[in-house]
């Protein structure tokens, strides 16, 4: 432990010890349920290098994040252990690896819970481990159980991974957020087989922690709130966002206000994400502004503060993130901005996890159908599922047994499977539960963290004497004159890039559209503009309220901002006309925003496209190939726009209410490419996601 933590003056914290002991004396099976910086990672760097000093094989590790990884692999080496890890991170080391396995050269490999699906590590390399690994470690282990706050349908193969280890191999599963009902639930499988389970159980507050809780406001009172006090807040730290837009939207906010930020979401690719990390560990940034793609897994003891901008949907998901706080300093500040829309976000976000029972008889029946592997783009051509959702159903269905992940895709396994209604109901309650049990946080006449502590079902919960219930005032409400003009102005500012199509998706003829690879450059559009995406913090909740209105013509701010997005767009050639695209939904809407912008930029009202067969089909938030087939052939030039487009002598602005996939920008303006328009600068109100 000692040369683990470099130091000779450390000892054991409680409970530490008895995890091991359980481990590598006695061959057991061990739940730590302790809060972060407890040292959690030391029990398995010690039990594994004791294990490997007896003649075992590597422990197996099983990680979800990469973060996580790169970190662990770091205090190992520091501990004199030979870690590794094989992720989507380093493909390139990945043989490497292997060798070093085969040569039984390592101590430690850490794994992410989808490489235990990977088909090349499933036949190549995990029967190998599963035969000679000394330990099996599951991190975050709350991940495996459907009442866990950041539930994985990949965890569930962890289930099967026990099943197939020697009776004697030791198991550790760990979490800092889990309560009695998550304990019960991991611990059951656990002890799956006749497996005698330790758990051990420590108090989950922490004494550094101060709470507090501002009250609900709107996004640009919360910025403003940011922008007045983020320097007083201690050292550096981390701003969580609900939603990607949101993210980048505040870091460049403060960013304009003079504050070192910076945004890291979903969308940040791994190597950005490593050098973001370390810069906040140094402290070269005051904070990331991030999603909970900054979350388990990251490590930094001084981290001096955590603020959400929108709460959570859940307490213990809370304080799984602030509790990345506060591990190695006697002081962290912990505030909650709540906003106005995080119920319908909760509400999103709860219902984009939950397998719909019609799309996965179709993926069934597809495959079964096929009688071959077909590739996750190959299905898409077959159900009308977005990817993230596709992959999200695959996993559910590998993890049940009625699919498989082969070299080249997915197969039926022709068992049967029914659709667990019942358990999805029940999972589902218990969100809801969550999210009223989040409500109520915000509100709380007593003690914060004895509220969260109760939540994780920790006895030990107590007044803690730090939070603004317990010491009221210590958050400051006040913000800057200046700040509050400074953020409205920053959140108003309109206009987003619409990245064009340069590729049809795979398969198509299939749904009987003939095209394939890239599309021609003389029929793709131009980049575009939208005034905002529908998730934005400034326009977006204006752009939501207006497509969800009747039908009506364009509110005159609308119209406003717009022309400042025309002002602000650096094409190539002014557009010389305007078309707008046909609308079901909001004809008048689209129409008017057509026709002023042709008034107001002297530009010609070229005309209208034409619906064929009652216009495009298909439902909103599905996949490519679906939605460039429900549009396809559903739009023409009709001949009074094709004449005029033949003496437009120009680039056309092409007008829209919402863009959800982009392929019917993309359909239009090849038609008017084709028709005559020298080039398309496609322009809507709104852009989701």
């Amino acid at each position: 432990m000692r040369r683990l933590v470099g130091r000779e003056d450390v000892d054991f914290r409680d409970g530490q010890l008895e995890a091991i002991a359980a481990l590598v004396q006695h061959r057991r099976r061990a739940l730590v349920v302790q809060r972060t910086g407890w040292g959690k990672s030391a029990v398995y760097f010690v039990a594994a290098s004791l294990m490997r000093a007896r003649g075992a094989g590597p422990a197996l590790i099983v990680s979800p994040l990469i973060a996580l990884m790169r970190d662990q692999v770091a205090a190992a080496h520091r501990a004199g252990v030979r870690a590794v890890s094989m992720s989507s991170a380093n493909a390139q080391e990945w043989d490497d690896v292997r060798s070093a396995l085969a040569a039984d050269e390592v101590d430690v490999l850490l794994v992410s819970p989808e490489r235990l699906n990977n088909p090349r590590f499933r036949e190549e390399q995990l029967p190998d481990l599963v035969r000679r690994c000394g330990l099996v470690v599951v991190d975050e282990a709350h991940c495996i159980s459907d009442w866990g706050h950041d539930f994985r349908p990949d965890y569930r193969r962890i289930a099967d991974l026990l099943e197939r280890l020697p009776q004697d191999t030791p198991v550790l599963a760990t979490t800092a957020t889990a309560n009695a009902r998550v304990v019960a639930d991991v611990a059951e499988q656990l002890g799956a087989g006749g497996h005698d389970v330790t758990t051990v159980r420590g108090a989950l507050a922490r004494d550094s922690l101060r709470l507090g809780v501002l009250p609900v406001a709107g996004p640009d009172e919360h910025l403003a709130w940011l922008t007045t006090h983020l320097h007083d807040l201690p050292g550096s730290g981390i701003i969580y966002t609900l939603t990607v837009s949101a993210a980048e939207d505040v870091a460049r906010a403060l960013g304009d206000a003079g504050h070192t930020v910076a945004a890291y979401t979903g969308r940040t690719d791994a190597e950005d994400r490593a050098r973001l990390e370390e810069a906040l560990r140094r402290d070269d940034v005051k904070a990331l502004v991030a999603t909970s793609a900054l979350g388990m897994g990251f490590d930094k003891p001084d981290l001096g503060f955590v603020v959400h901008l929108g709460a959570p949907s859940s307490p213990v998901a809370y304080y799984q993130q602030v509790g990345r706080a506060g591990r190695a300093t006697d002081r962290a500040d912990v505030v909650l901005l709540p906003g106005h829309e995080d119920s319908s976000i909760w509400s999103y976000f709860a219902s984009a996890s939950m397998p719909r029972e019609d799309q996965a008889e179709v993926v069934l029946r597809t495959l079964a159908e096929a009688g071959r592997p077909l590739s996750t783009a190959a299905l898409e051509t077959a159900v009308d599922i977005r990817r993230t959702r596709l992959e999200l159903l695959l996993k559910v269905l590998d993890v049940d047994g009625a699919v498989s992940r082969v070299q080249g895709g997915w197969i039926s396994t022709g068992q049967p499977w029914t659709y667990d209604g019942e358990r999805y109901a029940r999972v589902d309650q218990a969100r809801r539960d969550e999210q009223d049990a989040m409500r109520r946080y915000l509100t709380l006449t007593t003690c914060r963290m004895a509220y969260l502590q109760a939540c994780l079902d920790d006895p030990s919960a107590q007044p803690c004497g730090r939070c603004d219930v317990c010491d009221p005032g210590w958050v400051p409400q006040g913000v800057a004159a200046d700040a509050r003009t400074s953020a409205s102005q920053a959140l108003q500012r309109p206009g987003v890039p619409l990245d064009p199509r340069v590729s049809w998706p795979t398969g198509m003829p299939r749904l009987g559209v003939e095209v394939k690879g890239r599309i021609p450059a003389e029929e793709q559009v131009e980049e575009g503009r939208a005034l905002a995406r529908t998730t934005d913090l400034g326009w977006g909740p204006r752009v939501r309220e207006v497509l969800a209105a009747p039908d009506a013509p364009v509110p005159e701010p609308m119209t406003r901002a717009l022309v400042q997005v025309l002002a602000a767009w650096p094409w190539a050639q002014r557009p010389v006309g305007v078309v707008a695209m046909p609308s079901r939904r909001h004809p008048l809407l689209v129409g008017s925003v057509a026709e002023h912008l042709a008034q107001v930029g002297r530009l010609t009202m070229l005309g209208t496209l034409d619906l064929v067969e009652d216009g495009p089909v298909g439902e909103p938030g599905g996949n490519s190939a679906f939605r460039l087939a429900g549009v396809w052939d559903r739009l023409s030039v009709g001949p009074e726009l094709a004449s005029a487009l033949a003496t437009a002598g120009g680039p056309v602005l092409l007008v829209d209410d919402v863009v959800h996939s982009r392929w019917s920008l993309t359909v239009a303006g090849r038609l008017l490419r084709r028709a005559g328009a020298e080039a398309v600068l496609p322009l809507a109100l709104g852009l989701e996601g």
